[in-house]
């Protein structure tokens, strides 16, 4: 019941997942990001172990591939799972157990993976990548939301979406931008908004982690 999509931005090297569901809370148990190391995306019948795992895994040095075929092979059930990784340089892999039933897939594009289930059209993972390319002049932020706008615009998934999350992670082991909605009629819009709302603000709350003498 998920589409989302998982970059690393070529100009500052930030990590970053933007996603939404039919469910509440999807931010709670699909995105994971770490500075640095990369990103790792875990949908479907969701096990969210496997993001941690998969960072860790990449910050061992496994490349995006590599580490996650280390997530398949030692996965609990993997068959109902979906996950995309993208690591240090950019390099991106995903995966779609067997066991998944609904209309599923994945698509690549430059330092970004697109992955999604219970799809109305089989277009929809190529169409978040083509949306999150479209405008490189933009922000990071900006740019994974627009991907979500056009899985949107290509139908989405099979009932309308209830949650959305957005990540972004470049200096720390956490992430700098982490915002959330749930249970919301229009969450894509919504995340936008609180992006918006955010966006002035970002920079205030990484001094208070670097320089909180000089913070206000």
């Amino acid at each position: 019941m998920t589409f989302s999509l998982a970059a690393r931005c070529s100009q500052t090297g930030a990590f970053g997942v933007v996603i939404t569901t039919a469910s509440i809370a999807v931010g709670a148990r699909c995105p994971f990001v770490r500075g640095k190391v990369g990103a790792v995306l875990t949908q479907n019948r969701t096990d969210p172990r496997l993001g941690p795992n998969g960072l860790d895994l990449l910050a061992s040095g496994m490349s995006a591939d590599e580490a996650l075929g280390d997530l398949v092979r030692h996965a609990h059930v993997p068959g109902w799972r979906q996950l995309a990784v993208v690591d240090a340089k950019g390099r991106t892999a995903h995966f779609s157990g067997d066991s998944i039933v609904s209309r599923h897939g994945g698509a690549e594009g430059p330092n970004c993976v697109s992955i999604g289930n219970l799809l109305v059209s089989d277009a929809l993972p190529q169409r978040m990548v083509d949306g999150y390319m479209a405008h490189p002049g933009e922000s990071f932020e900006d740019r994974l939301i627009d991907s979500l706008v056009a899985g949107l615009e290509a139908g989405g998934e099979t009932s309308p979406v209830r949650s959305a999350a957005l990540l972004v992670a470049e200096r720390f082991d956490f992430p700098e931008t982490n915002l959330r909605v749930d249970d919301h009629d229009d969450p894509v819009r919504e995340l936008r908004r609180l992006w918006k709302a955010y966006e002035p603000q970002r920079a205030r709350y990484v001094l208070r982690v670097v320089d909180p003498d000089a913070a206000t």
